[in-house]
């Protein structure tokens, strides 16, 4: 049976990317090891369920604060003197290998142990560990794209972010055998970048599984707006959600669902204040297990994907948001970066644009959509449809395998 080792610096329950991949290339009789490290208390809390249930190997490597602490620490010690080293001297990369995340190398140190016929690294922090055990074991490797990451965090180019990116994508992908996306304008912006290769377009689509058939409006006309993410913060487009929520004085309700900070809770509560919102048009709830999400959301009317565009990997990427509202059901209120523009363009009777920033067109489209909730229906059923003939993961994993098959048989 062939091997294909998925390795992240994140955590299983934190990346469903990565876990959609595992369960399809299992499923298409791989043998699949995830190797990962620890980022957070919840999502280790997630993991335990998630894991338990699935066919594939999975080994965390650098401990945790709770378990294993002395290797969790002392990597940490040792990532913290690379950085410090990495200022020191900013012209040199000898380092840069080991900046993305705190187990890099033992990421690596593991990978190695498993021979593999394929290694895909799932994040930056993961490149040079499943290069380097590919190349160790004599095997071909891959990386999956979730965003453009070296316009992730800033457009500067100049900037040490940018470059720092720039060396390490230059460094592997070059040479890469196996290269996905996650939607295709980062397909293309990589394209553009290294013509010799092809990327190929995986969208962050869910198993029609987790469908969610909600066609009917509350009897109390109530219109609620739900929002995701892992955490909540300030400048996502929550703000201008509010605010025209509270220019409308009508009975419109906001649902968040992530992790949120008392300051930042405290802000938007007071924000809502301020536009004098009801106690309950604003609610924030706790993270739940992923595969929960759906079920959740499906008890609301309208999906909110505001993302502000504020870099051009937030302009150009499709994100998990707009599929998980199309799984579950409901219609969509999107800004208009140019992936989510380029999107509901091509789905038009799911949804509606509005320009990022621009309180006055999402006041537009929330009053029409209260004044109408039959229209507000028609695009939840259409939503619901075309989750399940088009966008779902049953049609995008057998593009993702049969291309793998193709990698191996050569």
């Amino acid at each position: 049976m062939r091997r294909i080792v998925l390795v992240t610096s994140g955590q299983p329950s934190l990346n469903p990317r990565l876990v959609k991949e595992a369960d399809a290339l299992s499923s298409a009789g791989y043998n699949v090891i995830v190797i990962y490290q620890y980022r957070n208390k919840w999502g280790t809390e997630m993991d335990k369920a998630l894991l338990s249930k699935k066919p594939w190997k999975a080994i965390r490597v650098g401990g945790s604060p709770n378990n294993e602490r002395l290797i969790y620490w002392y990597s940490r010690l040792i990532y913290k003197k690379n950085q410090f080293l990495s200022k020191c001297f900013p012209n040199k990369n000898i380092l840069s290998d080991f900046l993305f995340s705190r187990c890099t190398n033992l990421l690596l140190n593991e990978a190695v142990k498993y021979h593999a016929d394929l290694y895909i690294a799932h994040n930056l922090g993961a490149l040079p560990a499943a290069v380097f055990a590919a190349k160790k074991n004599n095997a071909k490797y891959g990386f999956d794209a979730e965003d453009f990451h070296r316009q992730e965090v800033t457009d500067d180019i100049n900037s040490k972010d940018y470059q720092l990116v720039k060396f390490i994508e230059d460094k592997y992908l070059t040479g890469v055998d196996h290269l996905t996306a996650s939607s295709p304008l980062i397909a293309t912006a990589y394209q553009n970048i290294y013509n010799n290769l092809n990327p190929l377009v995986i969208k962050n689509v869910f198993s029609s599984n987790f469908l969610q058939k909600k066609n009917q409006s509350p009897q109390s006309k109530e219109l609620k707006l739900f929002w995701f993410s892992q955490t909540i913060g300030k400048n996502r487009g929550i703000e201008d959600a509010i605010k025209a929520i509270g220019v409308l004085k009508k009975n419109i309700s906001l649902t968040l669902l992530g992790n949120i900070n008392e300051i930042n809770q405290a802000y938007f509560l007071n924000l809502a204040n301020d536009l004098e919102l009801e106690q309950d048009q604003l609610n924030f709830i706790s993270p739940i297990a992923p595969d929960k999400i759906f079920e959740l959301a499906s008890k609301y009317d309208i999906g909110l994907a505001s993302e502000p565009g504020f870099c051009v990997n937030n302009d150009i990427a499709l994100s998990n948001k707009i599929f998980t509202y199309l799984i579950s059901g409901l219609a969509i209120i999107a800004s208009n970066t140019k992936a989510q523009k380029l999107f509901i363009e091509e789905n038009p009777l799911i949804g509606k644009l509005y320009e990022s920033s621009n309180v006055g067109q999402l006041v537009s489209i929330l009053e029409h959509f209260s004044n109408n909730i039959d229209y507000v229906n028609d695009f939840k059923k259409n939503a619901y449809q075309l989750a399940k003939t088009k966008y779902n993961w049953e049609k995008e994993s057998e593009i993702l395998v049969n291309s793998i098959k193709r990698l191996l048989q050569n």
